[in-house]
């Protein structure tokens, strides 16, 4: 194949994966927005926080977070927005504040001054980052974007001396043939990596759901899950189609003298509406971390919900690799 056909192909793949991606940020308006921000505040106000028996998502009146690029002055930045698939990159960015000035001092959130989640458009290639100031307020990861689609992007964080924490997201697009993969229909079982991941409850939109997620491995009950980030589990949902966010997790804490290490890991989730919701459960045993997923319907949508693919360890099932070539991954 001549170059010229080669950056026309490379064009029209990127021209689809744009197409697919596109139009996300209209909903919620465009950078500095003070309404937008304002009502996207007011949701926030309601959910925000990383405490026992809390998380990202506001009631069913309010805007999600993770919807907006900008909040508060607060601008995730990326030093690149378009990633080839499939190979190894050292992915950079800053969190520009008020000043328009990259932010140097964050208050620590689970061990960590920042956290990055990623996920394809369609649900897919869910990893949960935590990159490493290179100075200047400049951040870096190393993370693979395994197959063409558009990316989002997640970031936790809260600033020296904020009032609240707050969470951003942007685009950043992998280009070439994007071929959707259909949500897995829900199911109460996924298996990653020989364990088994049950999952007990139901979420209702606008209202605080219990979710209890129990491991097992070898048909026997784990009672000693490792601490990870200070907890025993995290959990991270996104809304289908928007990929409105909520990261909550467990009541307790390791070594209260209360908190059991397992098998029961129980997470209280606000859902902000009916909807289809992707669960991604980490959870660290033997000295790895693992992530269990699973589809959740809340509301109404439950009647219609009849997604196609199947779940399980393939595809959209679990996942133990944490930065592997599958996309499913944690980088520590």
């Amino acid at each position: 194949m001549n170059t010229a056909i080669k950056m026309g192909a490379f064009a029209l793949g990127l021209a689809a994966v744009f197409a697919a991606g596109a139009g996300v940020g209209v909903a919620v308006g465009p950078i500095g927005d003070d309404k937008t921000n304002t009502a996207e505040k007011a949701g926030h106000d309601h959910a925000s926080g990383h405490g026992a028996a809390s998380g990202h998502g506001g009631a069913a009146s309010h805007v999600p977070v993770g919807l907006q690029v900008s909040q508060d002055g607060y601008t995730l930045t990326p030093e690149t927005t378009i990633i080839r698939p499939g190979t190894k990159t050292d992915f950079r960015f800053s969190v520009t504040g008020p000043d328009g000035k990259p932010v140097t001092r964050f208050e620590t959130l689970h061990g960590k001054p920042l956290h990055l989640i990623v996920a394809r458009r369609d649900l897919s290639g869910f990893q949960h980052l935590h990159p490493s100031e290179a100075g200047g307020g400049v951040w870096t990861v190393p993370l693979t974007l395994p197959e063409p689609g558009a990316y989002r992007f997640f970031t936790d964080f809260k600033p020296a001396g904020a009032a609240e924490q707050l969470t951003l997201g942007t685009d950043v697009l992998a280009p070439g043939r994007f071929e959707p993969r259909a949500v897995p229909r829900p199911e109460q079982v996924t298996r990653v990596d020989g364990y088994e991941v049950k999952l007990t409850g139901a979420l209702v939109p606008g209202r605080t759901s219990r979710l209890t997620l129990s491991v097992s491995k070898d048909g026997r009950p784990v009672t000693d899950l490792e601490p990870y980030l200070e907890a025993y589990g995290h959990l991270v949902a996104l809304r289908d189609r928007d990929l409105a966010y909520l990261h909550v997790h467990p009541a307790g804490t390791p070594g209260d003298g209360r908190t059991r290490p397992g098998p029961d890991v129980t997470f209280e989730v606000q859902a902000p509406s009916p909807g289809t919701y992707r669960l991604y459960m980490d959870f660290q045993h033997g000295g790895k971390v693992r992530t269990a997923e699973f589809t959740a319907v809340a509301g109404h949508a439950a009647a219609a919900a009849a997604p196609s693919a199947p779940a399980g360890e393939a595809g959209h099932g679990g996942h133990d690799d944490h930065g592997g070539q599958s996309g499913h991954g944690h980088a520590h």
